[in-house]
């Protein structure tokens, strides 16, 4: 079973960029599907990005699409989330999940697909 810790989260002015990391444990991190998601105060938690587990497949958030970009090293069992031109609404708590499959293009945008899920690191973009 895999463990996820996010890291990386702060305060930044809106326009400018940070880059989340979530390093997981075990031996068989490859074999694993990985998403970002974000809950903000008073808000459910949504989808942000989601990567394949060999990296050849992903997907956006169409309200972070173009600035936000997921990308991973499985020899370093990481997962990063490169966020550039922030805004105010990005402001929420980040959360990296994670999925076993056995499929190398597929991956997963949805909460309930993910049983495995990190603490969350706080993102907060000032105006």
């Amino acid at each position: 079973q895999v463990q996820q810790v996010e890291s990386g989260g702060g305060l930044v002015q809106a326009g400018g960029s940070l880059r989340l990391s979530c390093a997981a444990s075990g031996r068989t991190f490859s074999s694993y599907a990985m998403g970002w998601f974000r809950q903000a105060p008073g808000k459910d938690r949504e989808f942000v990005a989601a990567i394949s587990r060999s990296a050849s497949r992903t997907n956006y958030a169409d309200s972070v699409a173009g600035r936000f970009t997921i990308s991973r090293d499985n020899a370093k069992n990481t997962v990063f989330l490169q966020m550039n031109s922030l805004k105010s609404e990005d402001t929420a708590v980040y959360y990296c999940a994670a999925r076993s499959t056995s499929l190398d293009m597929i991956y997963f945008s949805k909460r309930v697909e993910y049983p495995h899920w990190g603490q969350g690191t706080q993102v907060t973009v000032s105006s």
